[in-house]
Formats: C-alpha cells, structure tokens, sequence
C-alpha cells in the first residue's frame, strides 16, 4: 500500500485484539486498539482512522452507543464500520437497520476466520491483493543480503 492506512480496533477481549492487530500490522497497515466504546471513540475522533473494526458487546460504553455516537460527528458520519460481534443479526431491530441503512458489515466472530476479517477490512477499503504491501519481516542474519 502506497500510503499506510489505519484501522481502529475496538474490541474488549485482549486475545481477539492482539491477534487482528498481528495479522493486520503483518499485511502492512497501522493498528490502533482501544478496549471498550468510550476509548475507541476518543481514539477515532482524536486519529480518524482509515477503517473501524467495532465490537458490540463491551464495558464503559458498548459499540452501539459508540456507533450512534461516532456517526453524530461531521468526521465519523461517514467513517468506516466492520462490527464484529457474536450477538445474532436480529439482536437489535433498530440497530440492524441503521447497519443495513448505512452499509455496515455486520461479521459474527465465532463463525469467521481472521484472515477472512482481514479479506473484509481490504475489500471495504478498495484495496486490491497487488496493492497489499506486507511489513518485511527482518532476516535471521541482520548482514545477510537479499
């Protein structure tokens, strides 16, 4: 990717966090994590990242209320949503339309592997399988020569 994009993790379990954050960083974006609805709002007002993965169900403030609340400012009413949950689409009417009404994608976490996450958060973006620059990873040998 000629310019690295940033993805915002907001999610309250710590493993599911560091795993996405991995395999994103690893096909060359920047990750940012916040663990609940209140910290990832501030973090998404104060870095306006590139693309959302937004959990439901988490402490402070859950990922509703920091969707409707993301989509109240000039900056996040068109920002970019994936919400990763394990809640049934049908969980909230009201807010299963306001997804639908806005293009939302809605990915249950049980039934998805991280790689087709990651095949999600590249597909939102527009971002192509040649444009995809993953971080080099550091030889063994630091004087080795590629």
């Amino acid at each position: 990717m000629s310019d690295k994009k940033t993805i915002l993790v907001v999610e309250d379990t710590e493993s599911l966090s560091n795993v996405l954050k991995s395999e994103l960083s690893q096909d060359g974006f920047e990750v940012i994590t916040a663990s609940n609805g209140e910290e990832g709002l501030t973090m998404a007002d104060e870095k306006h990242p590139d693309l959302i993965l937004l959990d439901i169900v988490m402490p402070e403030m859950d990922g509703m209320t920091m969707y409707k609340k993301l989509r109240e400012s000039a900056w996040g009413r068109d920002a970019l949503v994936i919400v990763l949950t394990n809640l049934p689409a049908k969980f909230s009417q009201e807010f299963s339309e306001i997804l639908k009404a806005d293009g939302v994608e809605y990915v249950v976490k049980l039934d998805t592997e991280i790689t087709d996450i990651v095949a999600k958060v590249k597909q939102k973006l527009g971002i192509t399988e040649e444009q995809v620059m993953p971080t080099p990873e550091i030889p063994e040998d630091p004087t080795a020569i590629a």
